[in-house]
């Protein structure tokens, strides 16, 4: 077959993929307007095809100055806007999605002729695609309520804006982080709480339990076992909570592994064994607890969670966070400089009873000289202590069907994690 296309003129094979291109999206036309009137459509496969053609004609003929091709899209272009001024004094529609495409159909020829052979097929399938989602499209810009593009450009702010300015330089000597990391860490947890946000309000707006469990610990696990735990008392008898924060819990320490990722590979690659046996571990106790549940799954609200830990676009959070950070950056240095890994073991248990990332994001981006080791236990440590105040927390806010689960869930992980921290700093 390669011997074969060898001998066969390239301006051959380039009008063959015009035509095939133009025709689909063409025939992709027809079967859009299938149920529309004849005389309000400005055509399907037959026109569609032969703007193509023209364009390609007019393209060889001069391809160096283009004056033709330039000329002729001039032409269509005011054919398209007749057409558009007729259709929209007449018949009332105002749409030009079709007279878009036949311009990119026009199009088509420079691009085959200048242009990668997989970009050329990747613009094709997206305006066959984008034509076909029209409906998908509408039902999904529903969900829009007026703060959606606001959150997204705040998120577009803090990545693509206010990171990039920002010096790779340590603060000071007793800030051993750089602004450039500090605004990481922001970006990074919350890149990783609007993702859980998106996922539950546009993927699964009607999750149950078990589903809010698993997007909730994503975002993150206290918020999530708190909003559940109050959620225990309103439903009868024995109900899903419980698994539903285990789940929450399995998501937390994939949390911060992908964190750990992001930020530190190292310790990332210490913590895959450690992180592997605890998630399997809460795993297991979801699926236990799940078996002796009878409640049916009752959706929750997509917004719950986020109104418990509040939104992390939200000037108020980045702030407290950017506090947080700060405070955890100035404290870890002073205890490990005076106390030495004690210090820093002590630390990482009285961390658990707040917000324990911008801790562990301070041991990742560390520049201070602390073994990999020692990070390793701190973050287990903190993790262990986060658990009992989760448990502390879902106890006092729970029905009393489920506290004892509660009890022996969250012991179970704490004890996994404390022997883990012991034998592995031994």
């Amino acid at each position: 077959m390669q011997e074969i296309f060898h001998h066969i003129p390239v301006e051959i094979l380039r009008f063959f993929q015009v035509l095939m291109f133009s025709f689909l999206i063409g025939l992709e036309q027809r079967r859009h307007h299938i149920n529309d009137e004849p005389e309000s459509l400005f055509g399907t496969d037959r026109t569609f095809t032969l703007i193509g053609i023209l364009g390609f004609i007019l393209y060889i003929i001069d391809s160096r100055t283009l004056a033709p091709f330039l000329g002729g899209g001039a032409v269509v272009s005011m054919l398209l806007g007749l057409f558009y001024w007729q259709k929209a004094a007449v018949k009332k529609k105002y749409g030009i999605t079709s007279l878009v495409i036949a311009l990119i159909t026009y199009c088509i020829a420079p691009l085959v002729f200048t242009q990668p052979d997989w970009l050329v097929l990747l613009i094709v399938v997206s305006v066959l695609i984008l034509t076909e989602l029209k409906e998908t499209l509408f039902e999904f810009s529903r969900k829009f309520d007026k703060d959606e593009f606001i959150i997204l450009a705040k998120f577009l702010i803090l990545t693509g804006v206010v990171l990039p300015l920002l010096p790779d330089t340590p603060i000071s000597e007793t800030i051993n982080i750089s602004p450039y990391k500090f605004w990481l860490s922001i970006v990074g947890v919350s890149g990783l709480s609007y993702l859980s946000y998106l996922l539950k309000k546009f993927v699964f707006p009607k999750s149950g339990i078990i589903l809010t469990g698993i997007l909730g610990g994503l975002y993150s696990s206290t918020a999530t076992t708190i909003i559940l735990a109050k959620k225990s008392k309103d439903l009868d008898g024995d109900s899903k909570v419980v698994p539903a924060i285990m789940l929450a819990t399995a998501m937390m320490y994939l949390r911060v592994f992908l964190l750990a990722v992001f930020f530190n590979m190292e310790i990332a690659i210490h913590l895959i064994p450690f992180f592997a046996i605890l998630i399997a571990v809460s795993i297991i106790l979801a699926i236990y607890f799940f078996r002796f549940t009878t409640e049916k799954d009752v959706p929750l609200s997509p917004y719950k969670v986020l109104e418990a830990h509040g939104n992390p676009l939200e000037i108020k959070t980045a702030v407290i966070f950017a506090a947080l950070f700060i405070f955890f950056s100035i404290i870890t240095g002073f205890v490990h400089r005076k106390f030495g890994t004690g210090g820093i073991n002590a630390l990482s248990f009285i961390v658990g009873v707040t917000d324990i990332d911008p801790f562990i994001l301070n041991l990742f981006q560390t520049k201070m000289d602390m073994a990999n080791s020692m990070i390793v236990v701190a973050v287990l440590n903190a993790i262990s202590s986060n658990n009992l105040i989760k448990m502390i927390y879902g106890m006092s806010l729970s029905s009393k069907t489920i506290r004892m689960k509660l009890l022996a869930g969250f012991g179970i992980l704490v004890i996994i994690g404390l022997i883990m921290s012991f034998f592995f700093q031994g």
